[in-house]
């Protein structure tokens, strides 16, 4: 039976109705950005956003158009662009923590909002690393001698969007042969291996996987861009971004490895 909720919550009501800990004990879904800051943040967002009568899906919108414009932020040389980006990124995750929020005290969760969020994060996702390929070859007025520099961007886009893949296409695969959702803990996403399971281990204490969200992404351009500054040129962008593409393909055989030997993908 639903009961009717007030059309002017308080901020304890938000937190009780949309803030469950099936979702704040999320093992891979919350950002570490959620536990920090953003969700107690995000409840004073959200009931301005129900007061201003906007859907979820609008939120979302919101999140899509901030996550794109941190990737072309990037093109503002030198550090206002960076730090442009990482404010643009925050606000991203804080659209992201507002717009589930919304859903579930309107009881509006839908497919389509999946769907749209998904969106917002591979667009962020693969914009970021081919803007940082044109800052460290110098700029869009500068890209003639650079096109090795924006290759590398463009080739760390493809493998950071392959990487997230890799989860959706479990469930993807999961789907078609009829199965339900794999659930999300630990005893499902273990390892079988002994091997890849002490790696695993191991991962959570050099988390480098993580680097690809848009907020570590955009904090890793910025400091390589104050480096830039102290030393007169690109060298703390080009090193950043000469380390991400070994890593990232490191963090995708990795994954790939993760899910093939555990039970996600078994009945």
């Amino acid at each position: 039976m639903n009961v009717e909720r007030p059309e002017r919550p308080t901020i304890a009501e938000l937190r009780e109705v949309t803030q469950p800990a099936t979702i704040r004990g999320r093992r891979t879904a919350e950002h570490w950005t959620g536990d920090l800051y953003m969700r107690r943040v995000s409840p004073y967002l959200t009931r301005l956003l129900l007061r201003a009568g906007l859907s979820a899906n609008a939120v979302t919108a919101l999140m899509i158009v901030s996550g794109a414009a941190s990737g072309f932020a990037l093109l503002v040389p030198g550090l206002a662009g960076a730090v442009l980006a990482v404010a643009l990124t925050q606000l991203q995750m804080l659209w992201d923590a507002s717009d589930g929020e919304v859903a579930r005290w309107r009881r509006t969760s839908s497919p389509l909002g999946i769907f749209l969020d998904r969106v917002g994060h591979y667009l962020a996702e693969s914009l970021i690393p081919i803007a940082l390929g044109v800052r460290a070859a110098g700029g869009l007025d500068d890209l003639s001698d650079g096109y090795g520099w924006t290759t590398l961007g463009a080739l760390l886009a493809v493998v950071i969007v392959l990487n997230k893949s890799l989860n959706d296409m479990v469930h993807v695969s999961r789907a078609a042969a009829g199965l339900a959702k794999a659930p999300d803990d630990e005893a499902t996403t273990a390892p079988r291996s002994g091997g890849l399971a002490r790696l695993r281990r191991l991962a959570r204490f050099l988390p480098f996987h993580r680097l690809y969200h848009s907020i570590e992404l955009s904090l890793l351009v910025l400091v390589a861009a104050v480096v830039d500054v102290v030393i007169g040129d690109l060298t703390g962008t080009r090193v950043l971004l000469t380390v991400l593409l070994p890593a990232a393909l490191l963090a995708v055989a990795g994954h790939f490895l993760a899910i093939v030997s555990s039970s996600r993908l078994r009945p």
